[in-house]
């Protein structure tokens, strides 16, 4: 799994390994690292002149809280909060009085999210990413001349596997960055046998784009989340192969 492990001792997937006996790793192929409160201030982006702010990750909300208090910028009780998924916005939580706040969120997507936006355009939307960042976002936005500015705050980058790192049946991933240093830690990797899973289409696309093949994705119309689509598979892979 190419995710940090789950702190829940009851997490799906500690359920999935004790069903079918499995042993799974946790190992994240990306890490993320903030960039400098110096290094942001030249993008000149002026913090204090947005009303609305769009969150749609966690680390987006670590980092623009970790930049305001290295820059000491208050940020104003007005501020309105737009963030990705209603789990996205209880962890402003760690940051704002949480019930006292103008806090909206969309379903699972930005496509949900830009039917929220669009009710209050009149705002100020300032929008931290990492880099790099998909375009879908910032396309979106400027499709419905939502005024916004992106900022970076924190980028991705691949981590150093040892080349013997890679002995599995099942890799999943769950970003493009992930594919990414697939391909920079292992240039020979061969695919063979290895079955490779992805959660999300803009994973998914990510690994055909490399041309490897994929055995697995989620969501899908029978199983919303990753562990439920490898349930499902292995249930399905044990069957045609009694």
């Amino acid at each position: 799994m190419s995710q940090p492990e789950p702190n829940n001792p009851k997490s799906p997937y500690f359920e999935l390994a004790k069903k079918y006996n499995l042993k799974i790793d946790f190992k994240q192929f990306i890490q993320i690292e903030g960039i400098p409160s110096k290094d942001f201030r030249q993008q000149k982006i002026n913090l204090a002149d947005f009303t609305a702010i769009i969150f749609t990750s966690k680390t987006a909300i670590d980092h623009y809280f970790r930049i305001c208090e290295e820059m000491r910028i208050t940020v104003p009780d007005t501020m309105k909060y737009f963030c990705i998924t209603e789990n996205v916005a209880f962890y402003l939580q760690k940051y704002i009085v949480y019930r006292k706040r103008k806090i909206f969120h969309g379903k699972a997507n930005f496509e949900d999210l830009i039917d929220v936006i669009i009710k209050h355009k009149e705002e100020n939307f300032f929008v931290p990413l990492s880099d790099p960042h998909k375009s879908d976002i910032p396309e979106l936005l400027a499709k419905h001349k939502i005024r916004h500015t992106i900022g970076t705050m924190y980028r991705t980058i691949s981590r150093d596997f040892d080349s013997k790192e890679l002995d599995y049946d099942l890799i999943v991933f769950f970003s493009p960055s992930g594919i990414k240093s697939l391909k920079e830690n292992f240039p020979t990797f061969v695919q063979g046998e290895v079955k490779i899973a992805a959660f999300g289409p803009t994973t998914a696309e990510a690994v055909t784009n490399e041309g490897f093949r994929l055995d697995l994705q989620a969501p899908n119309p029978k199983a919303p989340s990753m562990t439920m689509a490898i349930d499902n598979f292995l249930k399905e892979f044990n069957k045609n192969h009694k």
